[in-house]
C-alpha cells in the first residue's frame, strides 16, 4: 500500500527505489522508541565543611581514649616540624590517605541532612567503612574517628593541628 501510494506520487522513480524509500520510512518509525532510562543519580550530599577549609599543613596524633584529647592535640600541634599535608584534589576534593594505603585518594566531606558529616571517597555513600566521621572542625583543629571499627581500634581517633603559617 505503501508503495503504491509512493508510485502514484513519483511517477519517474523505479520500484526498487520506491521499495527502499518505502523501508527506509518504516524504519524510520520504528527507531522511535523512547530512550532507556537514566542511570540512577550519585547522591548529592551537603556539608559544612568545604574542601579549601581543609587544604593545608597539620601536625597529627591520635588517641584511644577520650580523656587524652587534650594531651593528643598538644602532642599534634608539636608535629608540625614533619606536616600531614592536604591539598587540593583534582575533581573539587581534598588528597588524603585512607587507612592502610600508601597512594594518596581523593575525599570529599560528605553529610546526609541530620547525620554526622563524614571525609572519605566520593563514590561510597556517606558513612560507609573507609570514611571518617568528623568529631569537630573549628577551622584550626579537625578531630576524626574511621568508621571502620577495627581501623578504629588500630589508628583511633586522628587530631590534625593546623600549623601556623
Amino acid at each position: 500500500m505503501l508503495v503504491s501510494s509512493l508510485k502514484a506520487r513519483t511517477p519517474g522513480l523505479p520500484k526498487t527505489t520506491l521499495g527502499l524509500l518505502a523501508g527506509a520510512l518504516f524504519l524510520a518509525g520504528c527507531a522511535t522508541e523512547p530512550p532507556p532510562p537514566p542511570p540512577p543519580a550519585i547522591p548529592q550530599y551537603t556539608s559544612p565543611i568545604p574542601a579549601s577549609a581543609l587544604i593545608g599543613r597539620y601536625g597529627l596524633a591520635a588517641y584511644h581514649r577520650p580523656e587524652d584529647a587534650v594531651r593528643t592535640e598538644n602532642q599534634a600541634k608539636a608535629q608540625c616540624s614533619n606536616p600531614y599535608i592536604i591539598t587540593a584534589g583534582p575533581s573539587g576534593g581534598v588528597m588524603m590517605y585512607l587507612a592502610d594505603d600508601t597512594k594518596l585518594t581523593e575525599v570529599i566531606s560528605k553529610q546526609v541532612p541530620g547525620q554526622p558529616t563524614f571525609i572519605g571517597p566520593a563514590e561510597d555513600p556517606a558513612g560507609a567503612e573507609r570514611d571518617r566521621q568528623v568529631v569537630s572542625f573549628n577551622g584550626n583543629v579537625l578531630v576524626l574517628k574511621w568508621v571502620d571499627p577495627e581501623v578504629n581500634r588500630r589508628y583511633g581517633t586522628m587530631v590534625y593541628v593546623r600549623c601556623p603559617g
